[in-house]
């Protein structure tokens, strides 16, 4: 049955404080700890709150952090003591966390997480109090515990969206130092890139895409880094600062053109062409003009101090489907001339290309022909040669036509 103790508890304040002023700790705990059974028997979570916040504060004025561990885990522990009242004990020894010495300071964090953990009306301050530990093991230089450390919490909707948020990031970030790139794919995948809409969210957002670009660039997903970096290049404040922006575009158009052709590459490519600020950067437009444009490309042009063989193999790609457009039929020969390979590199490139569905080809090894042109069924090219007639047809009603008038013109001029 709940009872409002509030009185009692005002009129103990003041007589405790006498205590602790007159060096009595003991005895002011002691007449603390009386009142604090009647006021949770009571179910008065005011006063219960009240009386904890006050066992934390004396215990923490008086540098007493052995005590004051021992205290909230004591406490916490009473038989029917009220949750919030808990809540609001911890959330009160974590603001005194930097007021003590750094080897008291770890033991008092991990005496918290051992009175918060496994309970869900403090997963918020546990999640707090780890995030602090796994700190201190970074500085330390163990990256490994404090990834894993951070790692064991899960991260629940009790928690503000932006702290979450901010959570989800600091363990992605310490599975990247930790070189953990499958959790950190897994990791990422919890935050939901439309938050980054809201207002506010520009350097989670900064964050996040940073991250991402880490990840994408070791598993060599350049489309994926290609958008991250359209991404970072869209944000207001990269655009407005002219110091910024230019390496976020000339990053976001070379590890674009080193990602495999497709039809999203294309297309990309292609919106990227109409930046007017791509102007402004010589090289990367050079880039982008070379990749969109159906013209053989020597190698010697687009070659420049980046990643070389991931960049040649693309400028390779890009000749092989423009001479599968514009022939029918080739010699090995004069693919090697054409390509500046030799024989064993040109049918692996074709054969590459032919895998991943960019062009058809046929190689003939005994002959040495490479055919690209697709061979048609039956009905197909029984309609293309109709179309040709057709086509054939009208050019010559088209001719007979401009004859009789022309005729017509003559008989007219020789009448006059």
């Amino acid at each position: 049955m709940e009872q409002d103790c509030s009185h009692m508890v005002k009129e103990l304040l003041p007589q405790v404080d006498q205590l602790v002023a007159s060096g009595k700790l003991p005895a002011a705990l002691d007449q603390l700890h009386a009142l604090e059974k009647k006021t949770r028997a009571a179910a008065d979570l005011w006063s219960t709150t009240q009386l904890l916040e006050r066992i934390v504060d004396i215990c923490a004025q008086a540098q007493e952090w052995v005590m004051l561990e021992q205290q909230v885990a004591a406490m916490a522990k009473k038989h029917a003591q009220l949750k919030q009242a808990i809540t609001k004990m911890v959330q009160k020894a974590m603001t005194y966390l930097d007021q003590a010495a750094e080897p008291t300071r770890i033991e008092l964090i991990d005496g918290l997480r051992k009175v918060t953990e496994g309970k869900m009306f403090v997963e918020v301050e546990y999640a707090r109090l780890t995030r602090m530990r796994a700190n201190i093991y970074e500085q330390q230089g163990q990256i490994n515990k404090a990834a894993d450390l951070l790692q064991e919490v899960q991260v629940e909707t009790s928690m503000d969206r932006r702290e979450k948020t901010d959570f989800i990031l600091e363990q992605m970030r310490l599975c990247l130092a930790k070189r953990d790139f499958i959790r950190m794919a897994i990791i990422s995948r919890k935050i939901n890139q439309k938050y980054f809409e809201h207002e506010g969210t520009e350097d989670l957002k900064l964050r996040y895409f940073e991250l991402m670009i880490q990840y994408d660039v070791h598993e060599e997903n350049y489309l994926e880094v290609s958008r991250h970096y359209y991404a970072i290049y869209t944000m207001p404040s990269i655009k407005a600062d002219a110091s910024k922006w230019p390496s976020m575009l000339q990053n976001m158009v070379l590890y674009l053109v080193m990602a495999p052709y497709g039809n999203e590459q294309a297309d990309m490519l292609h919106r990227i062409q109409q930046d007017h600020n791509l102007e402004t950067l010589p090289h990367s437009c050079q880039l982008v003009k070379i990749f969109t444009t159906m013209e053989l490309t020597r190698w010697s042009v687009v070659e420049q101090n980046t990643d070389k063989q991931v960049l040649r193999d693309r400028v390779i790609e890009h000749n092989v489907r423009v001479i599968a457009k514009y022939y029918l039929r080739a010699t090995i020969q004069q693919l090697t001339r054409l390509l500046e390979l030799s024989a064993d590199e040109v049918e692996t490139f074709i054969s590459k290309a032919v895998v991943s569905g960019t062009i058809y080809a046929r190689i003939d090894r005994p002959a040495g022909i490479v055919t690209f042109a697709q061979p048609r069924e039956g009905e197909e090219q029984l309609n293309a040669w109709a179309s040709d007639v057709n086509k054939l047809l009208s050019l010559v009603e088209k001719t007979t036509h401009l004859i009789s008038k022309e005729e017509i013109v003559n008989k007219i001029a020789r009448a006059i």
